[in-house]
């Protein structure tokens, strides 16, 4: 089955190749590079690799929040074993529309429950096993902290997603490999069937199983067609195709980030070994530019999602309801994930009550508002227009005379690829032209701060770029300060 799978993509790479030579042809989602090609035509061909609609939709949402919530809020763990007992599970006070009302409060527009963590624990009342909230003495064993969730954030307009483990340390058909893929395919079969819309299927890549513990083969193929036919709109996020993870949980996203990358999303066969070739995994820093184009025979739309904490766990601890993340903290993680053409996942716990703390919810509250008075104002609102670049081109901005600014936001056309490899931006002070930032990479979007600086002039040049580059905006702000 899998060795068919991937005969199957290797052919659907080899059938594009003729069309590749076209130009102004675009790639949606995948490119496969002839075998011959030259460096210029791989970027050329990179530069016009754009995402799918879903894909596109996901990045604009721009942050998305996680719900962590489980056996693991009542036990103090962070990695259950799977041996809980059921009647631990029992938060009085549930109320999955004050999570969602603090979320949206924060700025955020999708929220993704853990489903089940690796102890196995069900927040739904899974036909597939015992361990879940159907055991518990919460609701008399018929709540459904699912349910709760989809429907609060339907209240709330907020848009909704799933975290499924496959790694699970309480099912004993885990390592026989075929009995836990129909298990497992079984779960997600419910939850993407009797909770209505789901936006985001996020599949963690957590495994703790060493040399001696079981080993699972999973069946990636089952398993995408599974969400593919239940939830076609749904991205999938890490283990999934569609959504990548940065490579760590501090809120960093790479000074360089391309969404446009060699690496081979997990589901793909044989990806372990495609990406050894090339010396890539989620960690390396350099996914994308040229000198891995040059090497590489493929390349996928495939963006980040930066994933962290409000607290230094993912659960929920008391001893933790003193070191949520300030408001300086969650600014800086916002400017070096969403700012850095990344999408920011924030996890926030909710406590054993079955509510977000106080704390939590406080700064979440002053988080939003910050945002949104950052962004409210933006100071080349009147004159920006989209326009595209060839390498070397520049274009200035005017803005009122005295205006301060210390933001500049930049924005391509994704739609049309990701393209722009270097760049600078200039303000004009008494008349002379002074750099403030420089980068590489812009993508979605790219924040970047300096000191405040009174000017009546922004330039933008774009030094390099993959043909011509799509800039559908630019934007001055003036982000206050942080007490």
């Amino acid at each position: 089955m899998v060795k068919s799978f991937y005969i199957l993509g290797v052919l659907l790479c080899t059938c594009i190749l003729p069309a590749g030579a076209q130009k102004g042809k675009f790639y949606e989602k995948q490119v496969c590079f002839p075998g011959q090609a030259t460096l210029e035509e791989k970027v050329d061909m990179a530069s016009r690799l754009i995402p799918s609609k879903k894909q596109l939709a996901w990045q604009q949402l721009e942050m998305t929040a996680f719900i962590h919530f489980g056996m693991n809020t009542f036990t103090g763990q962070e990695w259950g074993d799977g041996k809980e007992f059921p009647a631990m599970f029992n938060p009085v006070a549930l109320d999955a529309d004050q999570w969602v009302r603090v979320l949206k409060a924060g700025g955020f527009k999708l929220v993704i429950i853990t489903a089940k963590h690796h102890d196995g624990f069900c927040l739904w009342p899974t036909k597939t096993t015992r361990h879940s909230v159907a055991s518990s003495p919460w609701k008399n064993g018929k709540g459904d902290v699912v349910k709760e969730v989809k429907k609060a954030c339907e209240r709330n307009g907020m848009k909704f997603g799933v975290y499924v483990s496959p790694w699970d340390r309480n099912a004993s058909c885990y390592g026989d490999s075929v009995r836990y893929n129909e298990f497992f395919i079984q779960q997600l079969t419910e939850l993407l069937s009797d909770y209505g819309k789901v936006d985001e299927v996020w599949l963690d890549g957590a495994n703790g199983e060493g040399p001696n513990g079981k080993k699972q083969a999973y069946n990636w193929e089952a398993i995408m067609k599974t969400i593919n036919k239940l939830q076609p709109n749904a991205v999938t996020a890490i283990c999934g195709d569609d959504v990548r993870w940065v490579g760590n949980e501090r809120g960093r996203g790479r000074d360089t980030e391309w969404s446009a990358s060699a690496l081979v999303p997990e589901v793909f066969p044989n990806a372990r070994v495609r990406n050894e070739r090339l010396h890539l995994d989620s960690y390396t820093s350099d996914l994308g530019s040229r000198h891995v184009l040059a090497r590489a025979t493929e390349l996928f739309w495939y963006p980040s999602e930066v994933d962290v904490s409000i607290r230094p766990g993912w659960f929920y601890h008391d001893y933790e309801d003193n070191k949520v993340k300030s408001l300086k903290e969650l600014v800086d993680i916002y400017f070096h994930s969403v700012g850095c053409n990344s999408s920011l996942l924030l996890n926030v716990p909710p406590d054993k009550r079955g509510v977000i703390h106080e704390n939590d919810a406080a700064r979440l509250k002053e988080f939003g508002e910050y945002i949104e008075k950052t962004f409210s104002k933006d100071y080349t609102s009147r004159w920006a227009r989209p326009w595209t670049a060839k390498p070397g081109e520049q274009k200035e901005y005017a803005l009122n005379k005295g205006a301060v600014v210390n933001t500049v936001m930049l924005q391509e056309d994704i739609s049309k690829g990701q393209r722009v490899e270097a760049f600078t931006v200039e303000v004009r002070v008494n008349g002379e032209w002074k750099p403030v930032a420089e980068g590489t990479t812009i993508g979605y979007k790219r924040l970047l701060r300096f000191p405040d600086t009174e000017t009546d002039g922004i330039r933008v040049i774009i030094r390099e770029c993959r043909g011509v580059a799509n800039i559908s905006r630019v934007g001055a702000f003036l982000a206050p300060k942080i007490n």
